[in-house]
């Protein structure tokens, strides 16, 4: 049907009414576009050129050298090694699980760490290269190489790892190193960049972690050029770090290895002091651990056997343990009440074999009695009642200020992991603490190291150190940091009186050198070399009124963990102490046949700097102390050898 012509007009005005429409919001459109790409080109055109640059160039951290830990002689305790490393980059792999069965084939690969590294590639972008094998040979490298066409997104690196020499030898003191971990950047209110860096090492107990800022480093930095993703597409620049400082402890390694080889698989600890400066030069406890398995990622399986281990290797026993010091106590009261000024070295006592005190019997060691005894003899024989009655007279705040001045009941600074301050109890503590009164046996007990009282082998070394010489002596442990010494502890004078000191030190010396004293058949006969100690013998355990009767139980026939701690103290020489040593075997039974024998072979080791004469020990003794230095000395060698085969 034809169309009129005011239809036609009609239809035209129409289109052209929605032509304008639209042209004009085209043209609002196009305007509003031009308004803002002028805005963004002119007016924000530096905030845009700042944001592209960035997003071009990253700066990346490098890590520094950790550095190394050296012994008093500059032998190597820790240092770092070079590994290989095999990293999968998800993106550039394609099928993950194929390359991995490929790479299996080459490279024997570790389930658990295998596991790890899938569930980080989850975490991760795909262009980020994930380590799935760690610390590999030169072998499996090569391998890889020639494989790589098959090997899409596999790449081989080269990095540094901590790495400990002597294995076990230093694994309570140095510590060790491990990856960072959630826990130890939640120590950081803004934790340093370089923590961020994947796999990165940091100190995690022992000197490793206390001086951790020192042995870390700088981070150096590169800068690359990333495309629009993220992907490395060239360095353009790079910076290195700051290597960290290097520390030199004042351990002696040919004396630790022998203490440790000495201790054996007891669970036992030695410390052994200068008595010039209180360098420590050999700090031991066993059974020990080998810390480069906490550096690579200890198994399940081997974590939980030095766990569950009752002997307790993963413990630093020389300052973390505290232990009732039993007899070793004995010196403190007695110099408490010579200070006092109520007691002479030739007053008597007579023990009967037991002193009743508030209508308790406490009894002595020896249950026949030792009858009269002076100060010498009580030490020399190791009285007990000589001890009980002294503490009636002298009370429990005196021995506990004498304990104090000699090193006990303080956490001696240095860099070890939960050094104890032991425990020195008075009245203030007992109501403190326990909300109970001191009461008269509270002091009988304390006077021989029973009770509440308790020390660790360190501050059992430096009260031997004090008495020896007269000195506030204190323990140091570093030497020096990247070659300067580090501060010597002053030690001033102790303010007791010499004579006291000097009838102290005489006892002990009958203690070692007497027909009657308790480590006589562990004396030394080498001229000038002859040493003062004393003996201890610390319960663990309860003696009922009915074992008494009947017979105290002999610690042959209690289960291990029953028996009493044995303990020895001792200076040499008597005549020019140079050297202070403790000895702690736990539940090793008396101090006189167990912790004795290991002093004294401990303190001719260091004396000597090396396996003493046969010429030093008692004739008697000479044929059983021969067998036992070629075994040690085969143990060692073999340790040595472990050590090598380990790098």
């Amino acid at each position: 049907m034809r169309r009129t012509s005011r239809e036609t007009q009609e239809s035209a005005r129409r289109i052209t009414r929605r032509g304008l429409i639209l042209g004009g919001g085209q043209l609002v459109f196009a305007g509003v576009l031009a308004l803002r790409m002028r805005h963004m080109q002119v007016d924000q055109a530096d905030e845009f050129r700042l944001l592209a640059e960035e997003n071009r160039i990253n700066i990346r951290l490098i890590p520094p050298a950790r550095g190394r830990i050296f012994d008093r002689e500059g032998r190597v305790i820790a240092e770092n090694e070079q590994t290989y490393r095999i990293t999968l980059t998800r993106e550039d792999a394609g099928d993950v699980g194929t390359v991995i069965q490929r790479l299996g084939q080459l490279v024997e690969l570790d389930e658990g760490d295998l596991n790890r590294a899938l569930a980080e590639m989850e975490r991760t972008p795909p262009f980020f290269p994930v380590t799935v094998a760690d610390r590999v040979t030169w072998e499996d490298i090569s391998r890889v190489a020639v494989n790589a066409p098959a090997l899409p997104g596999v790449t081989t690196e080269v990095g540094l790892s901590r790495f400990y020499p002597g294995r076990d030898l230093y694994a309570h003191v140095a510590g060790y190193v491990g990856p960072v971990s959630e826990r130890d950047l939640s120590r950081y209110e803004d934790p340093p960049p370089v923590l961020r860096i994947p796999r990165f090492q940091i100190g995690k107990v022992g000197v490793e972690a206390n001086y951790e800022q020192e042995l870390r480093g700088s981070a150096g930095a590169k800068r690359v050029e990333v495309n629009a993703v993220g992907r490395v597409m060239r360095e353009l620049d790079r910076r290195e770090g700051v290597a960290g400082a290097d520390l030199q402890l004042t351990v002696d390694t040919a004396l630790q290895d022998y203490v440790q080889a000495r201790l054996g698989p007891d669970s036992a600890s030695v410390v052994v002091m200068d008595l010039e400066h209180g360098d420590l030069l050999a700090i031991a406890s066993s059974p020990s651990y080998d810390p480069n398995k906490f550096v690579r990622g200890i198994s399940v399986k081997d974590y939980g056997e030095l766990r569950d281990n009752d002997h307790r290797p993963l413990a630093s026993k020389t300052v973390q343990d505290a232990y009732p010091p039993g007899s070793t106590f004995k010196m403190v009261t007695a110099l408490a009440a010579m200070d006092a000024g109520l007691m002479a070295p030739d007053d008597t006592v007579w023990c009967p074999g037991h002193l009743e005190v508030g209508g308790r019997k406490f009894h002595c060691w020896k249950r026949v009695g030792h009858g009269h005894m002076n100060l010498e003899q009580s030490l020399r024989e190791s009285c007990d009642v000589y001890y009980y009655d002294l503490a009636l007279k002298v009370g429990i705040e005196r021995i506990a200020a004498m304990a104090r001045k000699l090193g006990m009941g303080e956490s001696h600074d240095i860099p070890m992991s939960a050094v104890t301050s032991g425990l020195v109890p008075d009245k203030a503590w007992k109501l403190r603490e326990r909300g109970a009164d001191w009461v008269i046996g509270d002091s009988v007990n304390a006077s021989i190291g029973q009770g509440f009282v308790l020390a660790s082998p360190l501050q059992l070394a430096v009260m031997s150190a004090r008495i020896a010489t007269g000195r506030a002596i204190t323990p140091r442990l570093v030497k020096s940091v990247d070659g300067v010494e580090a501060a010597r502890p002053a030690a001033g004078d102790l303010g007791l009186n010499p004579n006291h000191l000097l009838q102290v030190r005489r006892a002990m010396f009958a203690v070692s050198n007497h027909r009657h004293g308790t480590a006589y058949r562990s004396r030394i006969v080498a001229e000038g070399l002859r040493m003062a100690g004393k003996t201890g013998t610390s319960q663990v355990r309860n003696i009922t009124a009915a074992e008494r009767a009947r017979g105290v139980t002999s610690n042959d026939d209690l289960p291990w963990d029953r028996r009493d701690h044995a303990l020895f103290v001792n200076f040499a020489p008597f005549d020019n102490p140079r050297i202070a040593v403790s000895v702690v075997v736990e539940h090793g039974g008396g101090g006189s046949a167990v912790a004795a024998p290991i002093a004294r072979d401990v303190t001719l080791q260091a004396l000597y700097g090396e396996d003493p004469p046969l010429e030093a020990y008692p004739t008697a003794d000479r044929r059983r102390v021969k067998a036992l230095q070629e075994r040690l000395a085969r143990e060692r060698d073999g340790r040595r050898a472990g050590g090598s085969d380990s790098a």
